[in-house]
């Protein structure tokens, strides 16, 4: 089965099984590995995409589910103005340790400012509530966020 979507910013095709999970279509077939796989239940926020601009977990979505909507990777966020003011934001808060929840991180973050540019701390926990960071770092990802949305970052 051909199963089309546009994934950052380009239109591609898949063919094969639309139950294939879509982190695996993503990894394996385009080569996008910022998208990690770390608990494949969709608790974890690693494997985090934005699809149609909402934050989804791409390890519990089968690739047919996407046919004709758009999805962003953190490789396709990552040459745009906005990525590199937040992830200076990331990096001045120090909210960039392991790094293995950062591409979700990430992704939560722009879903979030895409919908709220100017979040209260409250809305920026609920929004990173679904990502995990196993660094204990998530006081920091919040000030993260916050810099940026001070910053005036727009999506």
């Amino acid at each position: 089965m051909t199963i089309e979507f546009t994934l950052n910013g380009e239109k591609v095709a898949y063919e094969g099984s639309p139950l294939r999970r879509l982190i695996d279509v993503l990894r394996e077939d385009f080569g996008l590995i910022g998208v990690k796989e770390g608990c494949g239940e969709g608790e974890c926020g690693a494997c985090s995409v934005l699809i149609d601009g909402k934050n989804v977990p791409s390890c519990i979505l089968p690739v047919g589910a996407v046919a004709g909507r758009e999805i962003y990777t953190i490789e396709g966020l990552r040459d745009t103005e906005q990525f590199n003011i937040l992830m200076d934001c990331f990096a001045e808060a120090g909210a960039v340790q392991c790094g293995f929840c950062t591409p979700g991180m990430i992704i939560a973050s722009v879903a979030l400012l895409k919908h709220n540019p100017k979040p209260s701390e409250e809305e920026i926990r609920h929004w990173l509530a679904g990502n995990l960071c196993r660094c204990s770092g998530m006081n920091m990802i919040v000030e993260a966020v916050k810099l940026a949305s001070e910053r005036g970052i727009q999506w």
